[in-house]
């Protein structure tokens, strides 16, 4: 599923877009006009690297207008008894138990626990109960794990 987010990863994007648009933008105009103080555009090398850097932000807030214009929100099915896109786990394997939360493609983060429901980790957890165990292809092997809980 492409541009799937939780209302509250579309709710982050739309905040760090407003701070583009508003603060990071004003920050770099300013920076773009001191360095433009110097004189001789043609050998300003702050200019240059502050010109840089309004390209790079303008990309920036290009493609997350084009993100959030496409975006599709995910809705919560009701009933919390499976596990579903927005859903936080509490998942073991072997002896380690930690805590997940299935997310839209664009939201993940496996390095904050934030796991994509088109990963084959996210699509093995999704539509689960508490107690059920999921096997997942890895290089490393086939893992196994338990949802302990359904948090949310």
């Amino acid at each position: 599923m492409k541009n799937c987010f939780t209302k509250k990863g579309l709710e982050k994007l739309k905040k760090e877009l407003e701070y583009l648009e508003k603060e990071k933008r004003k920050e770099v105009a300013e920076k773009l006009k001191f360095a433009a103080s110097f004189g001789d555009l043609s050998e300003n090398s702050a200019y240059d690297d502050a010109k840089n850097e309004q390209n790079i932000l303008e990309t920036k807030i290009s493609k997350l207008r084009e993100t959030i214009k496409e975006a599709h929100i995910i809705e919560e099915k009701e009933g919390k008894d499976f596990v579903q896109i927005g859903s936080k786990i509490k998942i073991k394997s072997g002896g380690e138990a930690k805590e997940i939360e299935i997310v839209g493609g664009t939201e993940a983060d496996p390095f904050a626990g934030k796991i994509s429901c088109d990963s084959p980790m996210g699509k093995a957890f999704l539509d689960k109960k508490e107690g059920e165990e999921c096997v997942i292809k890895t290089p490393g092997g086939e893992k196994k794990y338990k949802i302990l809980k359904i948090i949310k």
